[in-house]
């Protein structure tokens, strides 16, 4: 048996899991801050609680879809 390539892919789908969160999360401060739709004393940290209950909500559909 090889392990050690089921664990290398498993990291690497958990890097890119973050990664992508990041990304979307960026993007959505950005598009935000664009629209004027977040006060002006907000910055990034606060948006990323936002972002991870969208993931997480998302992430439960799917499990309840299942």
């Amino acid at each position: 048996m090889n392990f050690e390539v089921k664990s290398v892919k498993s990291f690497n789908k958990k890097i890119g899991y973050v990664f992508m969160y990041l990304v979307f999360t960026t993007i959505f401060y950005y598009i935000l801050k664009l629209l004027n739709k977040i006060p002006e004393s907000w910055n990034y940290l606060h948006i990323l609680p936002l972002t991870l209950f969208i993931v997480l909500l998302g992430t439960l559909i799917k499990l309840l879809l299942r």
